[in-house]
């Protein structure tokens, strides 16, 4: 680390819990974010500014005057651009030491096997279940620490999936049903069809960050094993502990 980088992420290095050694892991460290939309924006500023060394932004969509309202890593001289382009400017503007790749495609289960075994950490920003399923199956299967996160209406939900040996994984808490605990009804919404208030989406794509900068430093103790659930309408949040499905048909047979 050089006497630059040591005064561009003091205040970062001042925490105890953090220190140099921890900035030397985060400069070192290589993340995939799947989906540069209302999550994926803060997310990937906070971990460019945070000084993560590379990041590997995934998003086969374009930017819509749509998506202004609250994917703040966008702007309107980005309009019809594909979003993970336009995330990567931003990013270069906000830190030009922190590495870009980008996936424009729609990925299938062989680029996220290939894309896995080059990270550290995987964030789902996406706003679909079958992405959500697709990419907690490959972290699974590659023992890839997943950081998820989902945002509607005014509400938001955060946990942390495959950091350690036991623990759920996304399948384990909402089943073949895309449901809580595999519970019927319908979860599978989309902010285009509910609306979403574009603050509580940057309060959930911050928790994931904080989530994934703990996870990557060691720091503090990660949502592993629980849900956090944030209601911007009544400004509560609540914890709920996550079981782990023994039967779970993609990480059941990996219990302990």
């Amino acid at each position: 680390m050089n006497d630059e980088q040591l005064l561009q992420y003091s205040r970062q290095i001042m925490l105890p819990q953090i220190d140099v050694p921890g900035q030397q892991r985060l400069l070192d460290a290589r993340v995939l974010i799947v989906g540069l939309g209302g999550l994926g924006s803060p997310v990937g500023m906070y971990l460019a500014v945070a000084g993560v060394g590379e990041l590997l932004l995934a998003d086969f969509d374009h930017v819509d005057l749509s998506n202004l309202q609250r994917q703040i890593i966008h702007t309107r001289d980005q309009l019809d651009q594909p979003k993970a382009r336009s995330a990567a400017k931003m990013i270069r503007e906000l830190n030009p030491d922190c590495k870009t790749r980008l996936i424009e495609s729609r990925l299938d289960d062989e680029q996220l096997a290939q894309l896995l075994s080059e990270v550290d950490l995987v964030l789902d920003c996406t706003d679909n279940f079958t992405s959500r399923f697709a990419i907690n199956r490959a972290c699974v299967a590659h023992s890839k620490p997943l950081v998820s996160g989902s945002a509607i209406r005014w509400e938001g939900q955060v946990a942390v999936f495959g950091d350690r040996p036991g623990a759920p994984c996304y399948h384990c808490l909402y089943g073949d049903s895309g449901n809580l605990y595999g519970d019927s009804g319908n979860l599978d919404e989309s902010c285009a069809n509910n609306g979403i208030l574009a603050p509580v989406a940057g309060i959930i794509g911050s928790i994931q960050a904080t989530e994934a900068l703990k996870l990557l430093t060691g720091a503090g103790e990660p949502l592993s094993g629980r849900l956090l659930l944030v209601d911007g309408l009544n400004m509560q949040i609540r914890s709920l502990k996550l079981k782990a499905d023994p039967h779970c048909p993609v990480c059941g047979n990996l219990k302990p």
